[in-house]
C-alpha cells in the first residue's frame, strides 16, 4: 500500500501553498496525497451541535477542508486526494499523520507575519520532533517558482527544475539526508548542489585527533568520498559539490538563493534530550524564499 503525502491545513495563505506544493510532489512521486485538518474541542461530525460557539468553529473547520479538496481536484485531477477532520491537538494529530505517511508538508510563516496556526509555533514543534520528513512551505510559493527563468527572466513551468540543495554537516551520518535528496532531484531530473562547509578543528593550533591541519583539499576528498556511492546509484542526477571554508550559515543561505528545494538535516536526540532543529536549519526556515525539507536523522 502506497504511504500517502500528507499536508496540514489551517485556511492560512501559508497553507494553502503547502496543499498545492503538496500535490505537485505527490504527482511527481505517483503517491495519493491526504489532507488533515486537526484542531481540539471541535465536536465531531456525528455530534449534535446546540451552542453557535461550537457550531461556527466546525463549519468553518469542514469548508477549509472542503474547499481544498475541491480546488486540488480541480487543478490536480491525476492526484487521488483524501481528506479528514481530527479532534486532536494539532501537534500529536501532524506527529502520529508524520509516522503514517510518505512526507508531512505544512505552511512556512518565516519571520514576522500573524500567518496561520500550522505556520507558526505548531509547524516548528512539528519539525522538532517528527521522523518523517517535513517539508515547509512559504505563501505565494507556486508551480513556477519551482522551474528556472528564460533569459528574459521570464519564469515558466515548462522549463527545467531548480536544482535541489542538500547541507551536508559531515560529522553525522548523512544517508537519510542524501537518500531524500538524490530522489527529489530524480524525481525533478534537476540537478543537486551539495553544500558542505568546514573549519578548522576547535583545538589548539586547529589539528584534528591525528595532529594534522585540515586543508581544503581534505574537505574535498572527504565530500566526495561520502557522495561516490551515491552517485553510483543516482547515475541519472548531476551533482555539483562544494566545500567551503567558513560558517554554514552563510554558504547555505547562499547556495538556497536560486534552489527549488532545500534539504537539510535535524539530529534525532533521544532519552531525555530536547529535540531542536539546529541553527542551520531555523534559519533556513525563517528565511529562505525555497521550499525547505527538514530530515531527521541519528
Amino acid at each position: 500500500m502506497l504511504r500517502p503525502i500528507v499536508v496540514g491545513l489551517d485556511g492560512s495563505r501559508e497553507s494553502v501553498a503547502a496543499a498545492d506544493w503538496a500535490a505537485r510532489e505527490a504527482l511527481r512521486r505517483g503517491l495519493p496525497l491526504r489532507v488533515v485538518h486537526a484542531w481540539e474541542g471541535l465536536p465531531g461530525d456525528d455530534e449534535p451541535v446546540s451552542l453557535p460557539e461550537l457550531a461556527a468553529p466546525r463549519y468553518w473547520a469542514r469548508r477549509i477542508l472542503r474547499s481544498a479538496v475541491d480546488r486540488l481536484d480541480e487543478d490536480h485531477p491525476q492526484v487521488p486526494v483524501t481528506a479528514e477532520q481530527i479532534h486532536r491537538p494539532p501537534v500529536p494529530a501532524l506527529l502520529a499523520e508524520a509516522d503514517a505517511g510518505e512526507l508531512l508538508v505544512l505552511g512556512n510563516q518565516g519571520f514576522g507575519g500573524l500567518g496561520g496556526l500550522l505556520a507558526g509555533s505548531v509547524a516548528m514543534a512539528v519539525v522538532a520532533h517528527a521522523r518523517t520528513p517535513v517539508v515547509l512551505v512559504r505563501a505565494g510559493f507556486e508551480a513556477v517558482d519551482e522551474h528556472v527563468p528564460n533569459g528574459d527572466r521570464e519564469a515558466s513551468v515548462g522549463n527545467p527544475y531548480r536544482p535541489v540543495v542538500v547541507a551536508l554537516d559531515l560529522r553525522h551520518s548523512c544517508d537519510s539526508l542524501l537518500a531524500f535528496a538524490f530522489e527529489a532531484a530524480r524525481h525533478r531530473a534537476a540537478p543537486l548542489h551539495v553544500v558542505h562547509a568546514w573549519r578548522l578543528p576547535n583545538t589548539r593550533g586547529g589539528t584534528d585527533e591525528r595532529g594534522h591541519v585540515p586543508t581544503q583539499r581534505d574537505a574535498e576528498w572527504v565530500l566526495e568520498s561520502v557522495l561516490e556511492p551515491w552517485k553510483d546509484k543516482y547515475p541519472q542526477v548531476a551533482v555539483h559539490a562544494t566545500a567551503e571554508y567558513g560558517r554554514p550559515v552563510p554558504a547555505v543561505s547562499r547556495a538556497a538563493r536560486y534552489a527549488g528545494l532545500l534539504v537539510l538535516g535535524r539530529e534525532m536526540r533521544h532519552g531525555r534530550l530536547r529535540s531542536h532543529t539546529g541553527h542551520v536549519t531555523h534559519m533556513a526556515i525563517h528565511q529562505v524564499s525555497c521550499p525547505v525539507a527538514v530530515v531527521a536523522h541519528e
